[in-house]
């Protein structure tokens, strides 16, 4: 068991490459008024690391919201 999630590891992690390989080139993104220029590799990253850091805070406050209340 532990050597198959070793390899699906493994293969996500080769993918994950290929897409920052594939995706060096500069963009320009418009954020609010600002103007930024980056790669589209850090975007993209960027852009994965916001919506998993969401998804945890979001899934924190429904747990929270829905713990039964003890009566005492």
């Amino acid at each position: 068991m532990k050597k198959a999630k070793l390899i699906v590891i493994l293969i996500i992690l080769v993918l994950v490459i290929i897409v920052f390989l594939q995706n060096t080139e500069v963009v320009e993104t418009k954020v609010l008024f600002a103007t930024i220029s980056m790669s589209r590799a850090l975007l993209l990253l960027l852009t994965f690391g916001l919506g998993f850091i969401t998804g945890l805070i979001g899934s924190f406050l429904l747990r929270k919201s829905t713990k039964p209340k003890i009566q005492s």
